[in-house]
């Protein structure tokens, strides 16, 4: 597998992740409105929810890191 095709699989499966801990969230309090207003921190993640959105966030920064990577030394 290239780089190129792994940066954007880890990409996709990272923002998947990222929105997995979005929707748990709003099932969880039915709180669209927090999501929606992201930039006023009104967003209060269970543990679980917290360390899946990290891991998701993790996951993309990864993924960006590899485009450079492909980009400057590949």
């Amino acid at each position: 597998m290239t780089l190129a095709v792994a940066e954007q699989l880890i990409m996709m499966v990272g923002l998947g992740v990222f929105l997995a801990s979005l929707i748990l969230y709003v099932v969880r309090t039915s709180d669209l409105k927090s999501i929606l207003v992201f930039w006023q921190a009104t967003i209060t993640f269970t543990k679980r929810e917290f360390l899946i959105n990290r891991i998701g966030l993790s996951m993309m920064l990864v993924a960006v890191i590899v485009r450079f990577y492909n980009h400057f030394f590949a």
